[in-house]
């Protein structure tokens, strides 16, 4: 069954969740713009890698400095020093999907690239540094750029600046495309509130060539449907990030409304998954 929602399901923002919906909308944009690019074009799933910490939480950076030399202290002994509780902390590589446009008639040029946010391109670290130094290496090439943010929590980071898009509307989720212009200044976006439908959006291509659409709630549709989360999400609990009180009282009826009608989702008392 599709969400419940009218536009995104705030419950898949889940820290615990969002790799796997991140990677079943980048698999699902793919398929919906396929058809609509071929023979010319081709959309083509690439990666990005980067090292990070594993189980890394996302929250405020934790700074250690060092006392200035020149700064005497008092004398202490080693013998008198506390014992410190040592840890090791395990890197990983981080995969990152996006996608890119080829074009077939000029040795597979990547056309346009599209970006879907992850809590990592937001937040303070290796992840957020990898995305915008990959940003402004886009935004410095022949190719538009496409970003879509579903995540409500974290700094801002597509590369339209913030200030200029809320003077213009308020948003919870915002998708941005740049186009491969000079000067590169001109940004069309698409903000949207929790309670609207998400857009449907045009995604640029080579010369003269006409866009081609892509709707992205029918892209979120398939992606919790076809990940079962009617069956996994727990609506029984506040969702995480937290929605403001409003928020969570109008999902609170869509919710209930949809257990009284019978529509499939996870009953209170079921066993859940994750959040």
């Amino acid at each position: 069954m599709t969400t419940i929602f009218p536009g995104m399901d705030p419950y898949l923002e889940h820290h615990a969740l969002w790799s796997g919906v991140h990677t079943a909308l980048i698999v699902y944009i793919r398929d919906q713009l396929q058809p609509r690019l071929r023979p010319r074009y081709v959309a083509a799933i690439e990666e990005r890698v980067y090292l990070d910490v594993r189980d890394r939480l996302f929250g405020p950076d934790v700074r250690i400095q060092r006392t200035r030399p020149d700064v005497p202290g008092p004398a202490v002994a080693l013998a008198e020093c506390d014992a410190p509780l040592r840890v090791r902390v395990p890197i990983e590589d981080v995969h990152e999907a996006y996608l890119t446009i080829l074009d077939r008639q000029a040795d597979e040029r990547v056309v346009t690239v599209i970006e879907v946010l992850s809590p990592t391109n937001k937040y303070a670290g290796p992840g957020r540094v990898s995305y915008l130094a990959k940003q402004q290496e886009i935004l410095q090439s022949s190719s538009h750029l496409v970003e879509i943010d579903l995540l409500r929590a974290g700094p801002h980071a597509l590369a339209v600046p913030e200030g200029i898009v809320r003077s213009r509307a308020e948003y919870d989720y915002l998708v941005c495309v740049n186009r491969a212009r000079e000067p590169r200044i001109d940004f069309e976006f698409y903000p949207r509130r929790l309670r609207e439908r998400l857009p449907r959006m045009v995604i640029p291509l080579a010369g003269h060539d006409p866009d081609v659409p892509l709707d992205l709630q029918a892209v979120l549709a398939q992606a919790y449907e076809a990940g079962a989360y009617a069956d996994r999400l727990r609506y029984d609990r506040p969702c995480v990030p937290a929605l403001t009180e409003a928020d969570q009282a109008w999902a609170d009826q869509l919710i209930a409304g949809a257990r009284q009608a019978g529509n499939g989702i996870a009953p209170t008392d079921g066993p859940g998954a994750q959040p």
